[in-house]
C-alpha cells in the first residue's frame, strides 16, 4: 500500500497520482497543503524537511519527496518494459523526454503562466509577462508537436513515464483562458490522453479553489 501526502489540486500531485493510476497501484492519499494546511506540522517535517508536496511512502520504506524521483521510483518498482524500459539506452530515451517536459514545459507553464492567470487577481496581472511566457512555452511545445506528428506518444508509440511528465500539464494549458497557437498534433495527443481513465480521475480535476478573482 502506497501512502501519499498532497492535495489533489496540486499539479505535481496530479502527475504522481496519474502514474499510480496507470500502474494500477493501491494507495491512500492524505490532503495536505493550500487550504488543508498541515505542512508546518512536526509530523510532516519528519516526512519532508522542505515542507512541500507530494510525499510518498511505500510500505516501510523511507519517505520520498520531489516528484521526479518519486515517479522514477514507481516506474522502476512497478512499471513494465514499455512504460519504463529495462534497457539503459531505451530508458534514457524515455528519461530524456521526461526531464525535458519537466524543465521546459511544466516549469515554463506553472509559475510563469498558470499562477499569473489563475492565481493572480485580474487587476494585478502582468499581461506583457504573460504574453512573453506563452510565447516561450509554445516554442517548446512546437518541438513536442513535431515529434507527435510522427509518434503517438512523446517517447514512442506507447505511453511512458515521459507522457506523465508532459501530459499532466496540458489539461490546464488547454483549460485556462489564454491564446494558444494551433498545434494540431499536440492537440490530438492531448485529446487521446483525456480518454484514459486514470487521466480523467487524477488530472482533469477542477481548480476553482486556486482561483483569485
Amino acid at each position: 500500500m502506497l501512502r501519499i501526502w498532497g492535495r489533489k489540486t496540486s499539479s505535481n500531485v496530479q502527475a504522481l497520482m496519474w502514474c499510480v493510476g496507470e500502474l494500477g497501484l493501491e494507495y491512500e492519499r492524505h490532503d495536505v497543503g493550500h487550504r488543508f494546511g498541515g505542512l508546518d506540522t512536526a509530523e510532516f517535517h519528519n516526512l519532508n524537511p522542505n515542507r512541500t508536496i507530494p510525499v510518498l511512502q511505500d510500505g516501510k520504506n523511507p519517505p520520498l519527496w520531489e516528484t521526479g524521483p518519486i515517479l522514477r521510483y514507481l516506474a522502476n518498482q512497478y512499471g513494465d518494459d514499455t512504460f519504463w524500459p529495462k534497457d539503459p539506452v531505451r530508458r534514457a530515451a524515455v528519461d530524456k523526454w521526461a526531464e525535458w517536459a519537466k524543465l521546459n514545459v511544466a516549469m515554463a507553464f506553472t509559475a510563469p503562466i498558470f499562477w499569473r492567470v489563475v492565481r493572480t487577481a485580474s487587476s494585478e496581472r502582468d499581461e506583457v509577462a504573460i504574453t512573453q511566457a506563452i510565447a516561450a512555452l509554445e516554442s517548446k511545445l512546437r518541438i513536442a508537436n513535431s515529434v507527435l506528428a510522427k509518434s503517438a506518444c512523446i517517447a514512442g508509440p506507447e505511453l511512458t513515464l515521459a507522457d506523465v511528465q508532459l501530459g499532466h500539464v496540458l489539461f490546464r494549458y488547454y483549460d485556462i483562458d489564454i491564446p494558444r497557437a494551433p498545434l494540431p498534433h499536440l492537440r490530438r495527443y492531448y485529446d487521446e490522453l483525456t480518454d484514459r481513465p486514470a487521466f480523467q480521475q487524477h488530472v482533469m480535476v477542477g481548480y476553482d479553489e486556486l482561483r483569485v478573482p
